[in-house]
């Protein structure tokens, strides 16, 4: 563990700790305490600092611990033993696996960072995150065929997703198309997959999950919709050791069934989970505007609208931007 990750540890408990104490337990210098506050800072993480009672975060937070992890991972544990890599800041989870797929190991690999400078949302867009408080999470696999296969694989993810979240005790999930995740119709969490390789195959894709655990005011105010935020819904510190075990664990199922049988085997169950699935709506790509209502998804995961005038129509993901009709 990192002087700045130690020193994370005695914070997270939201209480004041003073540099001189902190110093004394680490075995280091109050300069030295000082100048790992200030790195803690710079990633954006919010310390508030009071003359003779210490340091605080503004919001106590659990930093992520490998063991932790893997505890609660239980049997799976042994699978993911080697392949688990912990960051404390990246650029992108999703480019430092796609660095390493070379890697024998890249098949079920898994990289968390807690603060991610260059995360990417759905069509170029910025992630925004709080670093130390939200789940940043990659995971790659390798296909034998080409990059077809992966048709739909984000729409698979975001079952997992939500089976995981329901399963960390968040009531009221559901997916909108092609790769959010809304909590009452606010995003709670998004997906990302990067795919290379040739046509006849073999290929890979890494898949990046974010859940937003806790966002500060300030990060909330860059992020242009409504947004929802686990703290917020369940109104106590997130556990994010348990929920990225639960993430990784769905994640990894969801990708060994993928492989057998693609998106088949999630279809039913995503239609299900689509908040907007039979609700007129307003497609916007690019230029045009298509109203209509959407009957679900096809085999690979376009989105089916039906309206009056052209009947029903597939859209693919990537320049569609989907809005209810109020």
């Amino acid at each position: 563990m990192t002087t700045r990750a130690e020193v994370l540890k005695l914070l997270a408990d939201g209480g004041f700790h003073s540099g001189t104490d902190m110093g004394l337990r680490l075995g280091i210098t109050r300069a030295a305490v000082c100048k790992v506050i200030r790195s803690l800072t710079d990633t954006g993480l919010e310390v508030h600092r009071i003359t003779g009672r210490g340091y605080r975060l503004a919001q106590p937070a659990q930093p992520l611990d490998r063991r932790a992890i893997l505890r609660q991972l239980g049997a799976d544990a042994d699978r993911l033993r080697d392949r688990l890599t912990l960051l404390e800041e990246t650029d992108s989870t999703n480019r430092y696996l796609l660095e390493r797929a070379a890697a024998a190991s890249f098949a079920g690999a898994v990289c968390l960072a807690e603060a991610q400078a260059h995360g990417r949302g759905r069509r170029g867009r910025v992630w925004v995150a709080t670093p130390y408080h939200n789940l940043l999470l990659s995971m790659g696999w390798r296909f034998a065929t080409g990059p077809g296969i992966v048709a739909g694989l984000s729409l698979a993810a975001g079952v997992a997703l939500v089976r995981a979240l329901e399963e960390y005790g968040v009531r009221g999930v559901g997916l909108k198309w092609p790769n959010d995740v809304l909590w009452q119709e606010k995003k709670l969490a998004g997906l990302l997959v990067d795919v290379q390789g040739e046509a006849s195959g073999p290929s890979l894709a890494v898949l990046g999950v974010g859940v937003n655990g806790f966002l500060s005011e300030r990060d909330a105010a860059r992020i242009d919709q409504p947004w929802a935020d686990l703290f917020s819904i369940t109104g106590a510190p997130v556990d994010r050791n348990r929920l990225a075990a639960l993430v990784i664990r769905e994640l990894r199922r969801m990708f060994e069934v993928f492989a057998d049988k693609g998106l088949t085997a999630f279809r039913d169950e995503w239609q299900r989970r689509h908040l907007y699935h039979g609700r007129r709506v307003r497609l916007l790509a690019g230029e045009r505007e298509i109203t209509g209502t959407i009957e679900g998804i096809d085999a690979h995961g376009a989105l089916l609208l039906r309206n009056a005038r052209s009947g029903m129509q597939a859209f693919h993901s990537g320049e569609i931007s989907l809005r209810a009709v109020t």
